[in-house]
């Protein structure tokens, strides 16, 4: 089993539930069949963790990723910075855990560029934290857009059969839509394209979503869809890429969870992420594009009010260590 992923695991804001969602994954032994996980953290606070969730695994200090065997029941954990001293409150916002936070991400990110593992999957950070730490960037895109000088960083959505890569995301709704141009679809079903090929799909199926109701209605309901979108799925496919659309909304995400299509390419934030936590609100994940390397992360926050409660969910923990793993292998999406 040693041609297993190595997967470095970020354990999130300490005073938050990442490290309980973390623990709490872990003890689905099944996933070891498919990854050498270890988690950049502490050790302390991952016994803490282990407490709260109510399991008995050994924890282990190692010094190197390459350290990292992967055995079920020892969970390895690589110290980065002098944070094993460092007392994080539970449930509060903190400076030094935004501080913590920021300095496992941004050495996971490191390691992924320098080939020493091969994956990273990371907990939730608080960003108020990450600002009153005083960190450079706002979030983990924006750290990994610094690491990698990419120009954007995508995000892409899973859950289960569901895979919707989105064209932009943190962006007023008008904004959205001005932001709904031929060149910037082209782009980002390129990249798609790219990314689910490295993923090991021979010809990955890319249904671009319609803006409009009904993909305009052949004009009567807008212009976006003749003016932008048709040009570069017109495009996209002159270069051997297997895009189709645009395809209304309404229907697209059933045909894709239906199996017709491998990912949809949607217009904007809402259209994606409502059609993903419908369709499997615990279960979705986010993983990253437009980055030489694989980030998947749990889709939800910090959740300070129940941490340390133990009442935390490790669904989507579990769903962004499968799905990372299996990207790492070249197995496609899991």
């Amino acid at each position: 089993m040693s041609d297993r992923p190595l997967i470095g695991i970020t354990m999130g804001d300490p005073s938050g539930i990442g490290p309980e969602v973390v623990a709490e994954a872990l003890q689905t032994r099944s996933l070891y069949e498919g990854m050498r996980p270890f988690i950049l953290g502490t050790v302390k606070d991952v016994r803490r963790a282990l407490d709260v969730v109510g399991a008995s695994d050994a924890v282990q200090g190692i010094d190197s990723p390459s350290a990292a065997k992967g055995e079920p029941g020892v969970i390895e954990v690589l110290s980065v910075g002098s944070y094993e001293d460092t007392q994080f409150p539970v449930g509060e916002l903190s400076a030094e855990s935004g501080r913590a936070s920021h300095d496992w991400v941004d050495t996971a990110a490191q390691m992924c560029l320098a080939g020493e593992i091969d994956a990273m999957v990371t907990a939730p950070v608080n960003k108020e934290a990450w600002q009153i730490s005083g960190s450079p960037d706002l979030g983990h895109q924006e750290v990994f857009k610094r690491l990698t000088n990419a120009q954007t960083v995508y995000t892409m959505l899973v859950s289960g059969e569901l895979r919707c890569m989105h064209l932009s995301t943190h962006k007023p709704l008008i904004e959205a839509c001005k932001f709904v141009t031929t060149e910037n679809i082209l782009t980002a079903t390129r990249i798609t394209h790219e990314a689910f090929v490295s993923w090991g799909f021979a010809t990955p199926r890319i249904a671009v979503a319609a803006l409009n109701p009904h993909a305009s209605d052949n004009g009567l309901i807008g212009d976006t869809e003749a003016k932008e979108i048709r040009p570069a799925i017109d495009a996209a496919v002159a270069e051997g890429i297997n895009a189709t659309g645009p395809h209304p909304a309404d229907s697209v995400f059933n045909q894709a969870v239906g199996g017709r299509f491998d990912v949809v390419l949607v217009m904007y934030h809402d259209q994606g992420h409502i059609a993903i936590k419908v369709h499997g609100f615990e279960e979705s994940i986010s993983v990253n594009l437009g980055i030489p390397f694989i980030r998947t992360s749990v889709d939800h926050g910090t959740a300070f009010d129940i941490a340390g409660t133990g009442k935390a969910d490790a669904t989507s923990m579990v769903e962004a260590m499968k799905v990372g793993s299996a990207l790492a292998a070249r197995n496609g999406i899991a």
